[in-house]
């Protein structure tokens, strides 16, 4: 049975809710048509047309406010607290514009809002109840479910297995296991052998050739210490991962559990941070990027100078960097080391007082104006303002093998900045790497715009101090 695909059902609920958001504009016209014809009027456009930018209006809205998100088997009560919130909010910021233009009196206000915020949140919470209520329909038939792997071959598995069976409308079908070996004897398999799947070693393999959507951790309690291992080795964000709790972790109280139907299960979110921040966070690094390369203009022709006056070579510096989800991207910098420096050795870190470095380039690294070709990265959307530092492909791979979780951080945009910059020394060891993917990971699990600000704050003062290195 075909996997029910994420971008299909966010962009059929869209749809629907396109089509609610027009026939909701109609009702208002109808119960309100002074009004509605006074807007139109003061903003020079017809009826239609101001449907037409009420309906993108509160599809944006929707979409920044988390509603297409996670929205398979969603509770039809959690879909409806957030419709009602993403309603207030969004009733809020057109009742100011609206009142700014003089276009509601304050004597009929409160009825207005109320019939518009009434109309446009009950349409579309009937349209999401109907929507989940088919889905789930369905579901309980065995039909349009998540493809499942269960990572484990033990009882619990085997439990989690029986419980996913009975229960279809978690919405969940399970097409096999995987097994987790470890350097002490294995405990006889609980499951079918025929529908092992492979180990570890192949999970990422597996979830592309079968189209996984949904992962459950079920290692057996003698086996808690390989949960960092599966970690480290699934590390896609469109891949759902729960965990099984063992009793420990339920009764002491320092996991989140969700249980559905007996089932309790810790979710690890791929969701980093809410879809307002993420939006917010991308057109600040467009502003930001974009002003700088225009207000350093003069400085960056200056840079160049003195780099091509200092020494031979190009003025700027090229590498291949692994980015997002591990794709390869190409790197700017002002070359601040000799021409061809890595030739004899390889690649290799740079190190304190490194002879390599040139004398414009050590005042560069200082002040971090090195960095200010990476601003052009940041406008392809290759690399943001925050983030983990990129590092280059020969580096990652090894790295993969030798710090735990360390493919975790790849799971955003890399910085041009980053918490592990402001907390931590260059780079000159494998020490010193795992250090800063401790920083980095910390980042990762708590990015949030607050701590963007904090961390770019820091980096001003690490410049005007040139503590660069």
């Amino acid at each position: 049975m075909p996997a029910i695909n994420r971008n299909r059902e966010t962009l059929f609920t869209a749809l629907l809710d396109g089509l609610v958001l027009c026939m909701s504009w109609y009702l208002f016209t109808v119960l309100k048509p002074d009004l509605s014809a006074s807007i139109a009027s003061s903003e020079r456009i017809t009826l239609i047309v101001l449907g037409a930018f009420h309906t993108l209006y509160w599809l944006l809205i929707f979409s920044l406010m988390g509603l297409y998100k996670k929205l398979y088997l969603i509770s039809r009560f959690d879909e409806f607290l957030k419709v009602a919130r993403a309603t207030a909010i969004g009733t809020l910021v057109l009742y100011f514009y609206v009142s700014l233009d003089g276009n509601l009196k304050v004597t009929d206000a409160f009825s207005s809002v109320a019939i518009y915020a009434l109309l446009l949140g009950g349409t579309i919470t009937i349209n999401r109840f109907v929507i989940r209520s088919i889905q789930r329909f369905y579901a309980l038939r065995g039909k349009g479910l998540h493809r499942t792997l269960i990572i484990g071959t033990g009882k619990n598995a085997l439990s989690a297995y029986d419980d996913l069976g009975r229960n279809k409308s978690l919405g969940m079908q399970v097409v096999g296991f995987i097994h987790v070996p470890n350097g002490f004897e294995d405990q006889p398999l609980q499951v079918d052998k025929d529908e092992i799947m492979g180990n570890l070693d192949d999970i990422n393999r597996i979830i592309n050739e079968m189209e996984i959507q949904d992962l459950i951790v079920a290692l057996e309690p003698e086996k808690r210490g390989d949960l960092v291992k599966v970690l480290s080795r699934v590390n896609n964000p469109d891949v759902k991962l729960k965990l099984l709790p063992d009793f420990y972790q339920l009764v002491s109280g320092l996991n989140k559990t969700n249980q559905i139907f007996g089932l309790p299960l810790i979710e690890i979110s791929p969701d980093l941070m809410p879809a307002w921040e993420k939006f917010t966070k991308r057109l600040m690094d467009l502003v930001i990027a974009s002003t700088v390369l225009i207000v350093m203009l003069p400085l960056i022709i200056i840079i160049s100078v003195a780099i091509k006056w200092n020494s031979s070579g190009p003025v700027i510096y090229t590498q291949k960097r692994v980015g997002k989800n591990g794709k390869l991207f190409t790197m700017y910098k002002f070359r601040t080391m000799q021409n061809d420096a890595e030739a004899e050795t390889g690649p290799t870190w740079a190190s304190e007082n490194d002879p390599r470095i040139t004398a414009v380039g050590a005042l560069l690294r200082k002040t971090r104006l090195d960095e200010i070709p990476q601003f052009y990265n940041v406008l392809k959307g290759e690399m943001s303002l925050v983030g983990p530092r990129p590092e280059r492909p020969y580096f990652v791979e090894q790295f993969k093998n030798d710090i735990p979780l360390y493919s975790r951080r790849l799971r955003v945009r890399p910085g041009i900045t980053g918490w592990a910059q402001v907390k931590w020394k260059y780079d000159s060891s494998l020490d010193d790497v795992k250090e800063k993917t401790k920083y980095d990971l910390f980042y990762v699990e708590n990015m949030s715009l607050r701590m963007d600000f904090k961390i770019l704050i820091n980096t001003l003062f690490s410049m005007v101090r040139a503590k660069g290195q």
